[in-house]
């Protein structure tokens, strides 16, 4: 039994008057969009989206994802409405301390809410992830038990993004006919009406782009409805539909203006726009009854769905024992007892080679014992060395099979796609870029932190040993500015030992995203003190030779501690003895104990940083009287070992500059 028009108008008049009572009580937030999109909005959640709030992350459940996250009160007013835990009481507390409300939705904090969107075009690349995961499920389970659907409500602010037209050319690329996108096509951005920026033909595009494109009055319940049926019945083409509204609808005096887009209606406004609407006035808050009954009707229809479901499953569990066990070492992301001794195997003959050589090493064995270890490159495989051998890539006409996703040169939404992944807590998704290019991922790596989701961000090319390619490919501020992102963890292994369990920690931290960063150039095995064993290296911090020494210390990360290590022995001959240190996670290693970080950089002795980047930072490690050195400049296009040597980056260079800084600073 489906919701008819008369209560679904009901319910949308519910929608609209919830959100406009909880901007109006917050004094804050954006009412425009709430009141435009509830009629479109409630068709979709009234009689298309699956769902079960009493199990809301049931496995086959459809996704909805809001990327005009500006209009969450749209999406609290929903989940309220449908049966989620999220009481009138946390409607009447949005955008306040502690609330389940906050400004824009974030993943973790509410039940329902599958993403957290607010940066526009975000939310549209994370369905698209989403989607196309979603179709990998079914590749591999079976789409008669994983066949569910994406749906998303898409801005003028989100199309106007470009990532979008990065996301949206991937989606169409893939065929991915279980996503449909509703677009309120409003006319109106924040400041001003879009004409005065935004004239393009939506519908165009996204038929250039290979969408099966519709366009209906998104006032109009019926034509919606008939849009959606269109949608999910199509085969091979991702949906979108432009739906025309009226933004701040039945508001008398700021309906179809800017003024409704991002500040509350006003208390004489609110009244004015209920008895436009026919609500009482004075009613602040209300369900009606009738409301609540339809709504449950909904709830009903799908709960019939998930019972089904539910029923299919555990007979599928019974008749595929292999493959259930797989699906649930799939969604606890497990890790493999034995990976960590294979991958230190790998690198046991201590090879001189690039980390990204050794990273290609370890991406292959993971690969093999984690089959939802999945993801590619921004077209740099070659470069990057991430390709899993002898998977192959992700399509739509291989029906989706493989682990490897061709991402194209598309890195703003290639972070966004692989967030998708991670938000089903299922995957280990991977990208992989030069690391001067994660300028254009800072976003997706950002919302990656906030959310708490396990992307693993793998960069190459990692300094001036970029070399030829000159300061436009060669990173500079780059290790530090990921650094300076809460709850990121920045890896840079000095060799193939770092490598493996750089890996192995960036998979046991399910809550943090990681991101890589290796070199191009080769680099030499560290011949360690017998004390020191793998583990160590999941510190974040430890001691690789001269434990002994504690009057100096030298630290290093990545190709910089095979420095440090030759500027010790330099050093030594001049009868300088000094302890080196690598950091291959300085964020875990902020984390140990302060008895252990002690142990391995004693307050008292003289400090020195060493690492190919920025010397910004170093001060919270070596103290402000120690050593920095590294590049506070940019690069240049020459060899890399001439670099080296124009940047005194050198062994000898590095251990002359220590030599003099301690004969010029002695007390």
């Amino acid at each position: 039994m489906t919701i008819d028009l008369a209560n679904l108008k009901r319910i949308a008049l519910t929608v609209r008057m919830l959100s406009v009572d909880a901007v109006e009580k917050a004094n804050s937030g954006h009412p425009g969009l709430p009141l435009g999109a509830a009629d479109f909005a409630t068709v979709l959640w009234g009689n298309f989206l699956r769902f079960n709030p009493q199990d809301p992350t049931w496995l086959n459940r459809d996704r909805f994802v809001l990327s005009a996250g500006h209009g969450c009160m749209l999406w609290y007013s929903l989940l309220n409405l449908f049966g989620y835990d999220l009481p009138i009481s946390e409607l009447q507390r949005f955008r306040q301390w502690d609330s389940k409300t906050p400004g824009h939705p974030e993943f973790g904090m509410t039940s329902g809410i599958e993403t957290t969107t607010g940066p526009l075009g975000q939310g549209f690349a994370n369905g698209v992830g989403i989607a196309l995961a979603s179709k990998m499920m079914g590749q591999r389970y079976g789409t008669d038990l994983f066949n569910n659907r994406v749906f998303a409500v898409v801005s003028d602010g989100d199309l106007m993004e470009g990532i979008s037209s990065e996301a949206g050319s991937l989606a169409g690329h893939w065929g991915l006919d279980n996503l449909v996108y509703l677009y309120d096509d409003n006319h109106i951005s924040l400041a001003a009406e879009t004409k005065v920026c935004f004239t393009e033909s939506i519908p165009k595009r996204f038929e250039g782009l290979g969408w099966f494109v519709q366009q209906c009055d998104g006032h109009d319940m019926t034509a919606v409805a008939k849009c959606l049926d269109a949608a999910l019945a199509q085969k091979g083409k991702p949906s979108m539909i432009c739906c025309r509204t009226i933004l701040g609808f039945g508001s008398p005096n700021k309906a179809n203006t800017h003024d409704s887009h991002g500040a509350p209606l006003g208390k004489d406004e609110v009244k004015a726009t209920k008895k436009n609407l026919g609500w009482p006035e004075n009613d602040e808050f209300v369900v009606p009854k009738d409301v609540a009954d339809a709504c449950r009707v909904a709830v009903a229809n799908n709960m019939e769905l998930y019972q089904a479901w539910t029923a299919k499953f555990a007979a599928w569990k019974t008749a595929n024992p292999q493959l259930a066990t797989q699906l649930a070492a799939q969604t606890e992301r497990a890790i493999p007892a034995t990976l960590q001794s294979e991958l230190l195997a790998a690198f046991k003959e201590g090879k001189k080679d690039a980390t990204r050589n050794h990273s290609s090493a370890a991406i292959q064995i993971i690969g093999k014992h984690l089959p939802n270890f999945v993801g590619g490159s921004a077209d740099l495989d070659p470069s990057t060395k991430t390709a899993i051998k002898g998977s192959p890539g992700v399509q739509h006409e291989n029906g989706y099979t493989g682990q490897n996703i061709h991402f194209g040169v598309r890195e703003h939404a290639m972070g966004a796609i692989a967030n998708g992944f991670s938000y089903q807590r299922s995957w280990f998704p991977y990208t992989a870029t030069f690391l001067v290019f994660a300028d254009y991922m800072r976003a997706p790596i950002r919302l990656a932190a906030i959310s708490h989701l396990q992307t693993f961000f793998i960069f190459t090319h990692d300094s001036f040993w970029v070399g030829e390619d000159g300061p436009t490919h060669e990173p500079i501020e780059h290790i530090q500015t990921l650094r300076a992102i809460p709850n990121l963890n920045v890896f840079r292994p000095a060799d193939g030992v770092e490598v493996a369990m750089c890996y192995m920690a960036a998979l046991q931290a399910k809550t943090t995203p990681s991101t890589l960063l290796f070199t191009r150039q080769n680099v030499a095995a560290l011949e360690r003190e017998a004390s020191v064993t793998p583990e160590h290296v999941l510190k974040g911090g430890y001691v690789v030779q001269g434990s002994a020494n504690l009057e100096l210390v030298l630290v290093g990360t990545g190709s910089e501690v095979g420095v440090a290590v030759d500027a010790a022995k330099l050093l030594a001959t001049d009868g300088i003895k000094a302890r080196v240190v690598s950091i291959p996670c300085l964020e875990i290693f902020n984390k140990q104990d302060s008895a252990y970080r002690d142990s391995v950089i004693p307050p008292s002795a003289r400090k020195v940083s060493i690492e190919a980047g920025l010397t910004m930072g170093w001060s919270d490690v070596v103290g402000s009287n120690g050593l920095k050195i590294g590049i506070d400049h940019f690069g240049a296009s020459a060899p890399g070992e001439q670099l080296a040597e124009k940047f005194e980056m050198t062994a000898p260079q590095v251990a002359k500059k220590i030599a003099t800084w301690i004969k010029t600073t002695a007390q």
